[in-house]
C-alpha cells in the first residue's frame, strides 16, 4: 500500500522474485514526499551516531549501481545515476569544524568502509572554479551522488508492471483484516486479499498501521525547492544545497519546516534558500528561477527508518523512512527480500517502532 518510492522500490523488488504483487496507490492529491525528492543518493553524515543507519545506507550506495543497471534491462528510462561523490559546502570554519567532527565520528565506526576528505577553499575552487568569498571549503565523500527521482518512479513502476505486477491508482487503503490465512484489504477500488501487505504510504502509516496491530510514530516537516532556468554546466558535483540535472537545472533547496501538513511555498524561506546559494556560486544572480514549491518528508521521531512486521496479524509489515531515493536500492533488494522470506533481516532490529517505547 503506498505508491511512492518506498512501495515501488519495495514492490519492484518482491515482483523481480516472482511474487504476484498488486500496489495500490492513493489519489493524485495525496500528500508525496516524491515529489519534493531532490535526488540524492547520500552517505555523507548519515548514521553518525546510529552506526546501523549508517551501514544500511552504505549497503544502498553499494548496491545503487545494479539497481540502476537492473531497471535499465526492463525498459525503463535512463535514471541519469551519477556517484562521483557529492560536497557539503561550508561558509565559515566553524562548519567546517562541525562537519569534520560529524563526519569522522562517521568514519570511526565504518572500519574504513566510509572516507572522506575536507577540502580547503583552494581545492575547492578547483571543482567549483565560481565560488563566493564566504566559501571557506567543504567536505567530499565518494559514496555520494544523485539520480532523477521523476525517471526512478517511472522506472520502478515499468520494472514491477514488467515482472507482473499491477498498479491500482485511487486505490486508497480504509481497512485491513485477518480472515482465515489471508488479509482482508478495503479499498475505494473494491476488497483483495493477500498473504502479505506491506504498508509504506508515508504519513498515511501512522493511520494504517494500527489495523495491523503496528505503530508508526511520524510527523511531516516541510521542504522547499527552487530550480533555475536550463544551463550550461555550472557545477561538477551535488550538494546537499545544489545539484545540476542532466537538462540543465539547477535543483536549489535544504530547508527544513515544522508546519504540520501545510504545503504553500514561503516566500520567506525561498530567499533564505536562494541567499546561500548566491553565497556559494555568485553568478546565479543572474540566472532565472522556473519555479518553487514544497513537499512534506516523512520524519520519524529520531529521523530514522521504522522497518515492521506485525505479531498480531502474521505478514503485515509496516515501513516509514525519508531518504527514499538513497535507500532504494537497499529496499528493492534487501528488504523486499526479507519480505518475501516472511520476515526482517537482523540488521534491521534497531529500526522498530519499539524504540521509542524506552
Amino acid at each position: 500500500a503506498g505508491g511512492g518510492l518506498i512501495g515501488l522500490a519495495i514492490g519492484y523488488g518482491l515482483s523481480r522474485r516472482g511474487l504476484s504483487v498488486l500496489l495500490l496507490d492513493a489519489e493524485d492529491n495525496a500528500l508525496r514526499a516524491a515529489r519534493g525528492n531532490f535526488g540524492l543518493v547520500w552517505v555523507q553524515g548519515k548514521g553518525a551516531y546510529f552506526p546501523a543507519y549508517a551501514d544500511w545506507t552504505m549497503r544502498s550506495s553499494e548496491l545503487w549501481p545494479k539497481l540502476a543497471g537492473d531497471l535499465q534491462e526492463t525498459g525503463g528510462p535512463a535514471l541519469g545515476l551519477h556517484q562521483e561523490g557529492g560536497l557539503s559546502i561550508c561558509l565559515s570554519e566553524a562548519e567546517m569544524q562541525h562537519r569534520f567532527e560529524k563526519l569522522d565520528h562517521l568514519r570511526a565506526h565504518q572500519n574504513g568502509r566510509f572516507q572522506f576528505e575536507m577540502l580547503d577553499r583552494a581545492a575547492l575552487k578547483e571543482i567549483m572554479p565560481g565560488i563566493g568569498p564566504k566559501v571557506v571549503g567543504a567536505a567530499y565523500c565518494q559514496h555520494d551522488g544523485h539520480v532523477n527521482p521523476l525517471y526512478l518512479m517511472r522506472a520502478l513502476q515499468t520494472g514491477l508492471i514488467r515482472n507482473g505486477g499491477v498498479c491500482l491508482a485511487n486505490a486508497a487503503v480504509r481497512t485491513i483484516d485477518k480472515t482465515g490465512n489471508s488479509i482482508r484489504v478495503g479499498t475505494e477500488k473494491g476488497d483483495f486479499e493477500c498473504q502479505r501487505i506491506v504498508l509504506a504510504a508515508g504519513l498515511a502509516n501512522a493511520e494504517l498501521a494500527p489495523m495491523v496491530g503496528l505503530q508508526q510514530s511520524l510527523k511531516p516537516q516541510k521542504g522547499q525547492i527552487v530550480v533555475t532556468e536550463k544551463l550550461d554546466q555550472q557545477i561538477a558535483l551535488p550538494s546537499l544545497l545544489l545539484r545540476q540535472t542532466d537538462e540543465g537545472g539547477l535543483m536549489i533547496g535544504d530547508s527544513h519546516e515544522d508546519a504540520g501538513f501545510e504545503t504553500s511555498v514561503r516566500p520567506d524561506i525561498v530567499s533564505g534558500i536562494a541567499d546561500r546559494a548566491l553565497a556559494t556560486l555568485p553568478a546565479l544572480a543572474d540566472v532565472g528561477v522556473v519555479r518553487s514549491w514544497a513537499a512534506l518528508r516523512v520524519m520519524s521521531k529520531d529521523g530514522y527508518p521504522i522497518y515492521d512486521q506485525s505479531e498480531t496479524m502474521p505478514g503485515a509489515f509496516a515501513i516509514s523512512c525519508h531518504s527514499g531515493v538513497t535507500l532504494s536500492a537497499a529496499h528493492a533488494f534487501d528488504l523486499a527480500g526479507y519480505i518475501a522470506e516472511g520476515g526482517l533481516g537482523p540488521e534491521l532490529e534497531g529500526f522498530s517502532q519499539r524504540r521509542f517505547n524506552v
